[in-house]
């Protein structure tokens, strides 16, 4: 039986910009690493359709780097998205993190789910600190688009 780790944050921004920002590459290279690790634009490979490929390399502060790879399984504008993401590009990525996104009156929520697999608690706590704070760069983001927008 699968199980999922889950987490929720609300986005005060249009579902369809919050999509945007998961799936443009000009965006995702700028949350992705957080604000402490690059992910350089011309790293990144985004085929977003069922079946495309998804490629990005991080570059750690330290000098170290991380190739990460995936594949794009579901792609429904803009309310969901599937895809597998390894940073063992080559071994099987295992079943796909879910990004879906609701409505709400004050803008988007942001579910993200990803299989426990074989993590243990600390590296699921320690998975769910990365998320969100990715999450925290794409809510600093979407406010630095929509301030840029009403400009």
């Amino acid at each position: 039986m699968t199980e999922y780790f889950t987490i929720t944050r609300e986005l005060a921004a249009p579902r369809a910009l919050v999509f945007e920002t998961l799936t443009r590459p000009e965006h995702f290279a700028v949350w992705f690493g957080t604000a402490a690790v690059e992910v350089p634009q011309d790293s990144l490979t985004m085929d977003v359709r069922p079946g495309g490929d998804f490629r990005a390399v991080m570059l750690l502060p330290d000098g170290n780097r991380i190739n990460w790879s995936g594949e794009y399984i579901a792609v429904d504008p803009p309310s969901h998205l599937a895809m597998t993401l390894s940073d063992q590009p080559g071994d099987d990525a295992g079943l796909p993190v879910l990004f879906d996104l609701e409505e709400t009156d004050t803008g988007t929520r942001l579910t993200i789910r990803q299989d426990r697999a074989d993590f243990s608690d600390e590296q699921v706590e320690m998975t769910i600190e990365g998320y969100n704070a990715f999450i925290d760069d794409i809510a600093n983001l979407l406010t630095r688009l929509q301030s840029d927008a009403s400009a």
